[in-house]
């Protein structure tokens, strides 16, 4: 395996090896757009907190960005799909 795919692969499971960051991900896909606000509202998470969540989601390419205004959107990408569609076959027996 090319050692470029390993290394995006250590981010994406990085991505997922947080509760708070699954949490997020089942929030996105609930709702498509939030704002960090919005994801820090529902979560019950700090400013801080919130922010190293969702920018260790982007940096794995589980979550996109989008600039609006003053406010930045956080939308779930086609990775971050695909990963919580495959969740369940970790938790089967």
């Amino acid at each position: 395996m090319d050692p470029l795919i390993r290394r995006q692969l250590e981010k994406v499971f990085k991505g997922v090896a947080n509760h708070r960051r699954i949490e997020i991900l089942q929030l996105l896909q609930a709702e498509p757009r939030l704002t960090l606000w919005q994801i820090r509202e529902r979560a019950r998470l700090g400013r801080q907190t919130a922010c190293e969540h969702v920018r260790r989601l982007a940096l794995a390419k589980l979550v996109h960005k989008r600039h609006r205004g003053r406010e930045v959107e956080h939308t779930l990408a086609t990775l971050g799909r695909k990963i919580l569609d495959q969740l369940p076959l970790f938790l089967s027996n």
